[in-house]
């Protein structure tokens, strides 16, 4: 039975995890690692949730400001220019987007023919494009929603957690980030304070898919766009801290409890996360080649989930933001709207074959 941690114990959880945190961060920082804020977060939370000593959960209105800043971060990198380049390629940006859904759900397909798993679970789970909708899509579908909940999660993990090794030993890219950054001023503190506000509202308002990351991220691509920021960027210190919101949040689902509810599908599902992050990988140098990116570029567009770490390396790696942003965000939007058709197929089909 679930039991509630004393407050007490709970604040000397929440202490581990931020001292162990911040000691990884500086670490990681030190040899490198882009992002490392992130990625100390999600390692720390992960090893603490396994042996039992990290905290329930973080705070949705933490999780929701983390979200929020990180669009804000985004939203300041938009250029016209990079939207024009990524319009004419539409195309190809479309066609290798919708191949990367369908390879998802190809490998969902697959583990729904282990005889616990039923295929529109097995779809759902390993369906790429925002996990916490997919987990709401479950619900309303009528899938087994602690296992789609589960792998999902243990995707985003496996994502998340490799992404800087193959980005330092693929695409030698750790070294990018070592350049200065530019002050953020009182601008930039400006532009968070408004944009990341703002776009919550919206997102409340228009219930628009991520729109925690979405709404705010075009309030703040607006105010950028019309040239009166200056540059502005947001301050490093609240960057890191929504770094380690995100990379905490990911890290704490990852309890014993939870991965025992897969039971004897874990290993099925930890091989096709493999298969469909190598075959994403393939697509997303396919694509660069396409859209005139580069093969980085290419690979952190068409990962398979982990969007918030996907952006944030993009951004200490100084790459093009706004194009692993929008095949993300494109993704999400094609999942939000062919799930549930697709999912009501595969349900009439099991009807029809019952």
């Amino acid at each position: 039975m679930f039991m509630r941690v004393p407050r007490q114990a709970a604040a000397s959880r929440w202490a581990l995890l931020v001292l162990a945190t911040v000691a990884l961060s500086l670490l990681l920082a030190r040899v490198g690692v882009p992002s490392a804020a992130l990625f100390a977060a999600l390692f720390v939370a992960t090893a603490l949730a396994l042996a039992g000593l990290a905290p329930e959960g973080v705070p949705r209105g933490a999780t929701l400001a983390a979200q929020a800043v990180l669009g804000v971060v985004i939203g300041a990198l938009v250029r016209a220019s990079t939207l024009r380049a990524l319009a004419a390629h539409a195309v190809p940006v479309v066609i290798v987007t919708f191949i990367t859904l369908l390879v998802s759900i190809g490998a969902g397909l697959l583990m729904g023919l282990r005889r616990d798993v039923d295929a529109t679970t097995g779809a759902l789970a390993l369906t790429t494009g925002g996990a916490s909708a997919v987990v709401a899509l479950a619900a309303e579908l009528g899938a087994d929603i602690r296992m789609v909940a589960v792998v999902q999660y243990l995707r985003v993990g496996f994502v998340t957690a490799t992404m800087p090794l193959v980005a330092a030993f693929v695409f030698h890219a750790a070294g990018h980030p070592a350049a200065a950054p530019r002050p953020a001023g009182l601008a930039g503190l400006a532009l968070v304070a408004i944009a990341a506000p703002a776009g919550l509202v919206l997102a409340r308002l228009t219930r628009m898919p991520a729109g925690p990351l979405l709404a705010p991220l075009i309030v703040a691509a607006g105010i950028t766009l019309t040239g009166r920021t200056g540059g502005a960027s947001v301050p490093f210190p609240i960057v890191d801290l929504a770094y380690a919101a995100i990379g905490w949040q990911a890290g704490v689902r990852f309890t014993r409890g939870r991965l025992a509810e897969i039971g004897r599908a874990l290993p099925t599902a930890l091989a096709l996360i493999l298969l469909v992050n190598v075959i994403c990988a393939g697509l997303g140098v396919l694509l660069a080649h396409l859209a005139g990116a580069s093969d980085f570029d290419g690979y952190l567009a068409t990962l398979p989930g982990g969007i918030y770490a996907a952006l944030a390396m993009a951004i200490a790696a100084r790459t093009d933001v706004t194009f692993v942003l929008a095949v993300h965000v494109l993704r999400v939007v094609l999942v939000m709207f062919t799930m549930p058709l697709f999912a009501r197929l595969l349900r009439r089909r099991a009807g029809l074959s019952g």
